[in-house]
């Protein structure tokens, strides 16, 4: 089994398909009427579907982000200002990651997650003229107020829990579930130097930002994820 694919309801699936291939560094092409856009790898793609009715973020809905993993997040958010693109400032959040973020052109967000923390990237980290040249799809991020009940589900289709963080200012924790016999360095699921190990994994993972007992409403717009050929809502 793998996780294939994040399809997404849009406006504009052209268009936007030229957004994330000309700035963001993916390939693209025509699925009938879709796009199909993505990097090279065992990463998950994006399936760009029209029928879009004008996607708002909210942080009640279930749908949150996509996070690309690239090993050197100052050189991307340079040459994403360079293009014209909004994008916030990179910054250390707290122990989870250094990491910017920026919304699509139809508003989608995007997290930008570097490999290393702030101030552990290596020198030659990157490279300017392509600074997504190593990027991944690395998360899909979806809102939970019930996390046994998604670690069931996850474990049911085969899926291993690789790390747990816990991001107490913020209430809230993430859970980070992947098709891997991967196993982190640490045993110990919550321990922080697991995360510089995850950021540099290959593949998607599903993430799962928990919230205790919340209840979050759905997106029309987020049509599910592909795993292993097949579509899962996930709603």
């Amino acid at each position: 089994m793998s996780l294939n694919a994040l399809r997404l309801r849009v406006v504009d699936p052209k268009g936007l398909a030229a957004f994330y291939r000309d700035t963001l560094g993916m390939q693209a092409c025509a699925d009938g009427d879709a796009w199909r856009i993505g990097y090279v790898g065992a990463n998950a793609d994006l399936v760009l579907v029209p029928g879009g009715g004008g996607y708002t973020r909210d942080r009640g809905q279930r749908y949150w982000k996509i996070g690309i993993t690239l090993p050197n997040v100052d050189l991307a958010v340079d040459a994403l200002r360079a293009a014209g693109v909004e994008v916030s400032d990179p910054r250390q959040f707290l122990d989870i990651g250094y990491m910017a973020h920026l919304s699509d052109p139809e508003g989608f967000v995007i997290e930008l997650l570097q490999h290393d923390f702030e101030g552990n990237r290596p020198d030659d980290a990157g490279d300017a003229k392509a600074p997504f040249a190593q990027a991944c799809i690395g998360q899909i991020t979806l809102r939970t107020g019930n996390i046994r009940a998604e670690d069931q589900r996850c474990r049911d289709l085969g899926m291993r829990l690789l790390s747990v963080q816990d991001v107490e200012p913020y209430g809230f924790d993430l859970h980070f579930y992947a098709f891997t016999s991967d196993h982190p360095p640490n045993p110990d699921l919550w321990a922080v130097e697991n995360r510089e190990w995850l950021w540099k994994r290959p593949y998607t993972t599903l993430e799962f930002q928990h919230i205790a007992d919340a209840v979050f409403a759905p997106v029309p717009d987020f049509l599910g994820i592909e795993i292993g050929g097949q579509t899962d809502r996930y709603s």
